[in-house]
Formats: structure tokens, sequence, C-alpha cells
């Protein structure tokens, strides 16, 4: 029996565990990072474990330190979450050594499942269908999908549709593989074009049981990652589900799987392709619990415990479905942000799945998502607008996000109609512009309500000559209001907007207003009304949009280079982002290295424009 449980992971996966820990009376043992040290996981948990390492970024992927933890704290068993280790064969081994119990599936599955290319020909021998595997030294045909032969998630993946394009992506994807899996090898697939990402959930016991827990679809991705996960699957029929567990239950049984995993296809009319077994819970799988009516990671215990489970399966019921709220920028190539996020509260009946609270510090060393957050309904469609209203009543202020775009798929007729693939986003254009006026005019009323002296606003006048002013910056816009002071009310404004009234909230941290309303929400950075000088870059100067590490330059100085080029590539958060000359010139001065680490707003390098003779 598992009295005390270490979770080898981090943010809203540890949270989830702790809470079933809780459930069922087991003592939670967390572990931590220096960064991570006033995390929420760290506070909830009955014990914490510090990490000591010299990278933030590796400190969770040292099974040494993990095992050791675990043993100090007095845990007799070790969860590891999803992500870090947790499809770690050697990790699993090392637990098992220590005389501690593995909650997960053998080491010797793991290992199958390891390599995505072992695993192709191990489950083509189990009659599962696959797609076939193209060597990326002999490429010929275009499109073709690049992935990681070590791990998923999107990184180390890349679509390439040009032969000239291969060899940089190529590259790119190994550098990413190595760096997020330390394994660079990588292998090449046929594109599946407008083809839909199913996967079926497994659950297995050690008494020979293997449930097929129902599908999800997880079609809508950035940046193959995905960010709208639903079950069931709006594709697939009956007789399609039938041959989707089937292959699923066959994958599972070919390698003696233990504990919670999913088996992941591409489907394409009602042709389904193996992709890969995920041999660990999955980020989505609250849909299957909501859905099905069970716990999940109650149940990976239990079967750790030595539980049967029972012959059938419970019923589905209703659709559930789940989005990944991100700190990034989609309007800037889905640029990851980082930094404190001062407010966060998502309203209404929806589960929420979350690594950070109020004052989180949101770091550069991690995953940006913040919370995975999940609407159950009796239908689709209803399930849907729960969740967007969810999004749009949401309170998120200090860090940019993709909630927006979220909320706009999920009211897109298409997603509604079920028409959803792979290359939805790239599709459907869902970029919106917001008119800021309004906005601007609620932060200058609340702000000038914070200013009152008694009854009157400050700046109060028996005979004004003018209205009073205010400006603002959205992003690099800028934009100026006139507004009534008399009109104002702290931290709450009500707008008569085409005759229709829209109330606005208000919240100011330093020289950030942050507005949200039922027709969106938007920072405000207040232009002081006396500026302090601004540091002029040179003409040409590209800088850092976010920390990172330099991890290739692609130019030297002196090199000429078009619109558009590659000047060299940042990682960050475990991705790879590319740095782009902005105009045609010469590079006369480049600043950085590989290897070098830069902060956001670093000079990297300058391209002057070419001289026309």
């Amino acid at each position: 029996m598992i009295k005390s449980l270490l979770i080898a992971n981090r943010g809203e996966i540890a949270r989830r565990i702790i809470r079933t820990c809780r459930d069922n009376g087991i003592r939670a043992v967390a572990v931590f990072s220096d960064p991570d040290a006033d995390a929420p996981h760290v506070r909830e948990a009955d014990f914490a474990v510090r990490l000591p390492g010299a990278s933030p970024a590796e400190t969770y992927l040292r099974a040494d330190l993990l095992v050791d933890a675990a043993v100090r704290a007095g845990a007799d068993a070790v969860h590891p979450g999803y992500g870090f280790l947790s499809e770690n064969a050697g990790f699993a081994r090392a637990v098992e050594a220590a005389g501690l119990t593995w909650v997960g599936p053998t080491p010797d599955a793991i290992e199958a499942m390891g390599s995505k290319v072992a695993a192709k020909k191990r489950m083509a021998a189990a009659g599962v269908p696959t797609l076939p595997e193209l060597d990326p030294e002999t490429v010929t045909d275009f499109p073709v999908l690049v992935k990681a032969s070590a791990g998923g998630g999107g990184r180390g993946m890349r679509i390439v549709r040009e032969r000239s394009e291969f060899e940089r992506e190529l590259e790119s994807a190994r550098r990413e593989a190595e760096s997020a899996f330390g394994d660079p090898t990588v292998f090449c697939e046929p594109l599946l074009e407008q083809a839909r990402h199913v996967e079926v959930q497994v659950l297995a016991d050690t008494h020979g049981t293997v449930w097929a827990l129902g599908e999800r679809e997880c079609s809508i991705q950035r940046r193959h990652q995905k960010i709208v996960e639903e079950s069931p699957s709006p594709a697939v029929d009956d007789g399609i589900r039938k041959r989707l567990y089937a292959a699923a239950v066959a994958a599972a049984e070919s390698i003696g799987y233990v504990g919670a995993g999913t088996v992941e296809f591409m489907l394409k009319g009602d042709d389904f392709h193996f992709l890969e077994v995920n041999t660990r819970l999955q980020v989505e799988h609250p849909v299957t619990e909501l859905v099905y009516g069970v716990d999940l990671v109650e149940w990976q215990l239990r079967i750790a415990e030595g539980a049967e489970l029972p012959v059938d399966p419970p019923e589905p019921r209703g659709h559930a479905i789940e989005v990944r709220l991100y700190a990034e920028d989609p309007a800037n190539d889905w640029r990851p942000a980082s930094g404190v996020l001062h407010r966060f509260h998502v309203p209404g009946d929806v589960r929420v799945d979350s690594g950070v609270e109020d004052g989180s510090v949101v770091s550069v060393h991690y995953d940006p998502m913040l919370a995975k957050v999940i609407a159950y309904a009796p239908t689709r469609r209803a399930a849907a607008r729960k969740l967007a209203t969810a999004l749009e009543s949401a309170r998120i202020h200090g860090l940019v996000t993709n909630r927006q775009l979220l909320v706009d798929v999920l009211r897109h007729d298409a997603f509604l109609d079920g028409d959803t693939h792979t290359g939805f986003l790239a599709e459907h254009d869902l970029t919106r512009t917001v008119d800021p006026q309004p906005f601007a005019l609620a932060a200058a009323l609340a702000s000038a309500a914070t200013r009152r002296i008694g009854t009157l606003p400050l700046g109060w006048r028996n005979v004004r000559s003018q209205q009073p002013k205010a400006r603002f910056l959205v992003g690099e816009e800028q934009v100026e209001v006139e507004y009534d002071p008399a009109l104002a009310t702290p931290g709450a404004v009500v707008l008569e907007l085409d005759g229709v009234r829209v109330p606005f909230h208000v919240a100011r941290y330093g020289d950030v207003v942050e507005v949200d309303s039922p027709r969106g929400s938007m920072a405000l950075t207040v232009v002081p009304r006396f500026p302090e000088p601004e540091t002029k870059l040179a003409p040409g100067a590209t800088v850092a949009p976010m920390p990172g590490t330099v991890v290739r330059v692609g130019v030297q100085q002196g090199d000429v280079v078009e619109a558009g080029a590659e000047l060299l590539v940042l990682e960050a958060m475990k991705m790879e982002h590319r740095v782009l000359a902005t105009g045609a010139g010469t590079v006369t001065e480049l600043l950085v290295e590989q290897g070098r680490q830069v902060d956001a707003g670093d000079v990297l390098a300058v391209v002057a424009v070419v001289e026309e003779s």
C-alpha cells in the first residue's frame, strides 16, 4: 500500500496529483528547483525537497536527485507526472532499484516505445496501421514531417514543404530534440494534410485487463502542440471507434502495458495511422475523466498497488473540451512571455487545473502553460459555449496570453460544426482588431476616480476650458482619450457604446492598466506627461525578443542579407525561435555567439541598409 508519494514534477500536474493524494489519504512529497521555491505545488504538498543544480531547466531531469529526495522524505512510491523523466526507462529502473514503487508502466514497456522509429516497427508487427518511415538522408518527395524519435509535445518537429528548406529545418529539429530529450535522432513521415489528431486513452492492470477509455481529438494545434482537446471526437462514428479501440488495445497488449497511457493516431476520412504511444498520463486527461466519471490518477495509484480493473469500463456521458492557457503572444509567432502574473481567476462552472495563482512568477526556464481550463456539458456545443464564456470572464493580469484566440476558436463556426484538423489555425484567420478607445476611456475614468478629493476629482475646476485627457500605449500604438472625471467610479466603469451599456473592470499595476469587459480584455501602459528621454538604438539594430540562449548563428559580420533572412536562432522554454532580418542590408555588427545567454531587449546584430548606387 502506498503511504507517501513523491511527485517528480512541478506546476499544474504536481497540484493535480496532490489533490488525488489528499482524497486517498496519501502523503504527498513535492520537489522544487530554486525558481519554484514558492510555487503553489510546493506549499500544498505535505513535504517538499529542494533539488540542487546549476541549471533550473535541468534540475527536474536528474534521476539521482529525485530518487535521493524520495528516500530522504520517506516516500515509498514515485509518480513521474508528464514531461521531464516521465517516459525515461532509466529513471523507472532507478526508482525500483531503490525499493520504491514506480507509478507507471514497466521500464521495458517505456523503453519499447521510447524510440518512435522502433515503436512504429513494433506496432506494424502487431497489426496496427502505420505510415511509412522516411530516411532523412534519402528524402526526395515533399511535403514531409520531421519528428523527434525520443519525444513529443511538438518539440523537434518541423513541416518541410520544399527541398531548399530541408537541411535547415532538419538541423533545427535535431537541436531542439537534443535539448528537450537528450537525443538528436529524428525521422521523417509523409505529411498528412487536413488530417485529425485522435488518440485513445488506455488503462491496463497487472491482471490482463485493458480498457480503451474513449477517444480524444486534439487537432487544434500551434507549433505542433495541442491547445484544444475534446472527448469524444466529432469525427469518430461507431465503426471508426471500434477499429480505433481494437488498435489501441492491440498496441498496449503487444508491449505488456500497465497503468495509464495513450495511443495516438492521425485520422483522415475513415483511415487512421499510428503515431506513438505516450507511456504516461497525458496533459489532456481531464476530458476523459469528466466524460467517464473516473479519476485516472487514482487508478494509476491503485494499479501500482496491484488492484484489478473491472471487466468493462464505465459508459461515457456528455462532452468535455479542454484548452491550454499559455503565457504567449499568438500575434508574434506565439512568443512565450515571462514575468509576474498579478491576477489569475477563471470563474464559472469549469474545471481549472493550474500551476499558478495571483502573484506567481512565470519563469523562462519552463513551459509557459498557465493552466488547463475544462468544461463539461451534455452536448459539444454547450461545452464550447460554457468554456468560451468562462475564458472571456477571466481576470488574467500581468502577462500576454492566448486567451482571446482560444475564445475565437471555441466560437468559430467551423469548430462548432466539428470541421477540425491539424491545419485549422493556418486555414482560418482568427486575428481580430479591437478598438482600444473604450478600454482607454475606462482606464482614464478609473484612474481619475482614484484621485478624487472628497466628492471632487483631482484637477476639478469650476469652469473648465477643455476636457481632461489621458494617453496610453497599446502595444506600439498610442491612444489618447478625453473624459469627464465626474463619471468615474474606482475599479469598475460602465460605458454606453452604441446605445448599449458595457461594464469594464479596471486594475492598475504600476504603469500598466488591465481592462476587462465582455467585449474583450486589454493591457494599456500609461504614457507619462513628461516622459524620460529614450535610449535610441542604432538603425538596423535587431534585439532579442525574449530571454534565451543563442543556439545558432547563421551570419557573419560583413554578410549581405535579404529581408527575412535568418540571422540567428534563440532557444527559450525548450523551443527554438528564429530571429530574422527586418530589412535587406549588410551585417555591420554581430554582438553574440553560439551559447550566449541574452535578455529581452539585448542588441544581437546590426544590419545596415545597402545603399543603392
